[in-house]
């Protein structure tokens, strides 16, 4: 499939050319940010795909991360997209310069959002219908044995130096974990944590601790996600829940992660045809897990991944685009 694919790439590279060229008299030249995580990089490679063929633009890929994209759009104007953004990490920020003109909102690119928090196998959620709750996995550390003491339930941490650390200790902390009998388990990194999900399911164990969706692991390990013993609260959250020396914390719920596509005004000015194809794009959890699965299986690039989702995801990017340009993107492919 990958060969199949990366000879498509080539083709399209080859015949592609006109539509490029004739990109300078439309759409123009078109910078879209392909992010540092797997569900960006692939949503900025379709992006290129249907500017490109469907609309004539010359749309490029340019590296990117949170902040620096963020920051050079805001200041500098380029590059014109960042397809997937966290808009609650620096929501601030972005409130300002969306006031101030310098940015404008695209897509909620994940349209039912990012889902962060606390997931246990579904086959013991299965096997335990009355877990439901953070707080019912708690009152269960024998169903959770921890590698590092036998009597002890293991609640898995997320990975050293990642934001959401500092927001699961003062969750173990609120939900007096430790007193009922629950010891934090290191996981070191990524890698680290998904190896912990892996090894659980080959042994039918219990696993509990941190993960989020959109991810390939959720989508190959069936897992279930605890619902919150209590509503979010901001001001909590804010004040004491994402605060690395809270004395105190209280019972909170995860803040919900928008992720939206964010484009700068000009290209909402010149190019209104892809604006408007960005304004609206966007995709359910499901069918990026899926999608992600099969990059992570075949070892596929995020331009692999793309081609296979427009070749095998029909009904999903159709409705994005007219009749018109989706005919040019299946010519194209």
């Amino acid at each position: 499939m990958k060969s199949l694919l990366a000879a498509s790439a080539a083709l399209v590279g080859l015949f592609g050319l006109p539509a490029a060229s004739q990109a300078q008299e439309g759409c123009g030249t078109i910078q879209i940010a392909s992010m540092n995580w797997a569900s960006a990089e692939v949503m900025a490679a379709i992006d290129q795909f249907i500017l490109e063929n469907g609309f004539g633009c010359d749309a490029q890929l340019v590296p990117g991360d949170t902040m620096p994209t963020f920051t050079s759009m805001t200041e500098k104007g380029e590059p014109d997209v960042a397809p997937e953004i966290y808009v609650k990490q620096f929501k601030e920020q972005i409130e300002t310069a969306l006031k101030e003109g310098r940015i404008v909102y695209g897509a909620k690119v994940l349209k039912d959002g990012s889902e962060e928090g606390f997931w246990i196998p579904q086959y013991l959620a299965d096997a335990n219908p009355d877990i439901v709750t953070v707080s019912d996995a708690l009152e269960r550390p024998d169903l959770f044995p921890s590698p590092q003491s036998s009597d002890k339930g293991a609640f898995y941490d997320c990975p050293a130096g990642w934001g959401c650390q500092i927001v699961l200790h003062n969750f173990f902390k609120a939900y007096d974990a430790e007193e009922k009998g629950f010891e934090l388990v290191p996981t070191g990194s990524a890698a680290g944590l998904d190896g912990s999900i892996a090894n659980a399911f080959e042994a039918k164990q219990g696993w509990l601790g941190y993960y989020w969706s959109p991810t390939a692991i959720i989508a190959r390990y069936p897992m279930k996600k605890l619902e919150w013993d209590v509503p979010y609260d901001d001001a909590e959250w804010l004040n004491c829940t994402t605060q690395p020396n809270c004395e105190n914390p209280k019972l909170n719920a995860w803040t919900e992660a928008d992720v939206y596509t964010l484009m700068t005004p000009k290209l909402a000015k010149e190019s209104p045809e892809a604006a408007a194809y960005l304004e609206q794009r966007a995709w359910g959890n499901d069918t990026v897990n899926k999608l992600l699965a099969w990059k992570d299986e075949n070892q596929a690039t995020g331009e692999d991944t793309a081609l296979y989702f427009l070749d095998t995801e029909e009904d999903v990017w159709t409705k994005w685009v007219s009749p018109e340009v989706a005919e040019k993107v299946k010519e194209a492919l």
